[in-house]
């Protein structure tokens, strides 16, 4: 089954954020960074149970997943999503060192 990859308008600004401070510093590297977040963005259209619960799970009634992200070697980054019948709705987008998620977080 494909799912739909819908992004919050939290996690859109969580997006472009993060785009903005690494194009501050590289351009190139801000551009590496966005056009591989986006490829793990949109590798959730398949499978996006294989992904584990997110760390602050157990606070939700909703079951939230993560996919770590990082543009080298080493994850820096973390897609905090929920599976739908159909869709992925992508809450937020979070560097890994940020403290978790709470539930009022996933609000506007």
């Amino acid at each position: 089954m494909r799912y739909e990859v819908v992004l919050t308008e939290r996690a859109e600004r969580n997006l472009h954020s993060f785009y903005e401070w690494y194009a501050c510093r590289s351009p190139e590297a801000a551009d590496r960074w966005f056009e591989g977040i986006l490829q793990s963005l949109y590798s959730l259209e398949e499978a996006p149970d294989r992904c584990p619960f997110a760390r602050e799970n157990h606070r939700f009634p909703i079951d939230l997943r993560q996919l770590n992200y990082g543009s080298g070697k080493r994850r820096t980054h973390r897609i905090v999503f929920a599976v739908r019948p159909t869709r992925v709705v992508v809450y937020a987008i979070r560097h890994l060192a940020q403290r978790d998620l709470a539930p009022g977080d996933l609000h506007g």
